[in-house]
């Protein structure tokens, strides 16, 4: 290898005769001749960035992350930042993990696959049910293969895909571009005081019915009370029940196998990643009669050939790889690196701890409630049901002047109507929820 002097760049190792030798033998003049790139498209123009020092370029850097604003969130919605303990940090930015791709080769993987099989172990653990992949891009991509799954295997003739009325937008949309090639139609069904209708499901669902899917908590952080009657219903009409949830949720929620669910998908980035407002990391887990049909990837534990213990990626249904018209998923990469850091946050909260953490979001989101409930002009929460991190509060005052009036005070809620606001607990310190609930006080009177 050359060094960079010989090269003139740090990151391309070749010299001027070893290009020429490699373009000699594919017969080519010059790099250029490699692509076939339209004029009309072509990029002529200079980028107009100057050349910094490491130095500068993280002054520069700084200054610019200086201008955001530094606002506490209470935001939620499917974006949850808990504490992360340093100890994940160190141990994922080991460059075998960092800088691994996917684990094709598991002579040189074991590390690796052996962290992805205790993730899939952790998933399969919480949902009860007997499969979990590894993993997918985030929960909407997660429920899009769920009813690409449902149409593959369904014994009906119909082409219904029911989902709450309340379902988050980028949720219901990625679905809908998800069923766009099939004869699958997206409908929704209605919800009341926060949770499913039963007597309004019961009067929407039918033998047309493909896939039902009901969330817990749901997007407005209520739990559902009457899963089993939704799973009752699916089964009645040959549906596939699709439930979504989290990690965290369901260490202390009922198991969704135990109320009949098919199919569980979800955010797992809820462990081992900050706040990220894009990225995630979608769970999936089915019942074991749909192995074959699971997208993404699973491990498995098999033996080498010593009898030794030993990981291998088991299940590869990305079948793009040699067949692509039996392809069952389109899901071209995984999230393993963020899935084995969900597997070491949930391995040092351990058990006890990750339920420790979910009572306490109950607990907070009760109490912080109750507080906002005893300002004159507001009502929280607006549901009569438990809660789960966060829950809706009613305002008398125009929702998005309070909003902006906790904003200018340091806080972020989400406004959801007229005179509603969505206020979320998780990863919040104690101390910084006392200062909100001061702010609401002075703010919505």
């Amino acid at each position: 290898m050359h060094g960079s002097h010989a090269t003139g760049s740090p990151y391309a190792p070749h010299t001027e005769e070893d290009r020429t030798a490699m373009l000699e033998a594919v017969d080519a003049d010059t790099v250029e001749d490699l692509f076939d790139i339209p004029a009309d498209v072509r990029f002529e123009d200079g980028f107009d960035i100057d050349a910094r020092t490491e130095r500068e370029t993280r002054r520069l850097v700084r200054s610019v992350l200086g201008r955001n604003d530094d606002l506490t969130e209470l935001l939620g919605r499917g974006h949850y930042g808990y504490y992360i303990p340093s100890l994940v940090d160190h141990l994922a930015d080991r460059s075998e993990f960092l800088t691994s791709y996917t684990q094709y080769q598991p002579e040189i993987s074991q590390g690796f696959l052996q962290a992805l099989f205790e993730y899939q172990s952790l998933l399969v653990e919480l949902t009860g049910l007997e499969v979990a992949n590894c993993s997918m891009y985030d929960a909407a991509t997660a429920l899009g293969e769920a009813a690409t799954l449902a149409d593959r295997i369904r014994d009906t003739t119909g082409h219904r895909v029911l989902v709450p009325e309340r379902l988050r937008a980028e949720r219901q949309s990625t679905l809908e571009n998800y069923v766009a090639g099939t004869d699958l139609a997206v409908e929704t069904y209605p919800v009341e005081d926060g949770n499913v209708d039963l007597a309004a499901l019961e009067e929407t669902i039918d033998e047309e019915v493909v896939m039902l899917y009901a969330e817990n908590p749901t997007v407005r952080g209520t739990i559902e009370e009457h899963l089993d009657a939704v799973g009752d219903l699916a089964n009645d009409n040959d549906a596939l029940f699709v439930l979504g949830s989290d990690p965290i949720a369901l260490s202390v929620l009922q198991r969704p196998a135990d109320v009949g669910a098919d199919v569980v998908i979800g955010d797992a980035s809820v462990l081992g990643l900050p706040t990220s407002y894009g990225m995630g990391l979608g769970l999936f887990a089915t019942r074991e009669d749909y192995l074959r049909q699971v997208p993404g990837r699973l491990v498995g534990a098999s033996e080498d050939a010593t009898d030794r213990r030993a990981f291998t990626l088991t299940l590869q249904t990305r079948e793009q790889h040699i067949r692509r018209e039996r392809a069952t998923s389109n899901i071209c990469t995984n999230q393993a690196w963020v899935a084995l850091r969900t597997a070491m946050h949930a391995a040092v909260l351990g058990p006890s701890g990750m339920v420790d953490l979910a009572e306490r979001d109950v607990r907070r989101a009760r109490d912080l409630a109750a507080r906002l409930d005893g300002i004159v002009g507001v009502k929280a929460p607006v549901h009569d049901r438990h809660h789960l991190r966060e829950f809706v509060a009613r305002v008398d005052q125009p929702a998005t002047a309070v909003a902006e009036d906790l904003e200018r005070r340091g806080f972020a809620v989400h406004v959801l109507g007229d005179h509603e606001i969505q206020v979320c607990v998780a990863g919040v310190s104690d101390d910084r929820i006392d200062r909100f609930a001061e702010a609401f006080a002075e703010v919505a009177r």
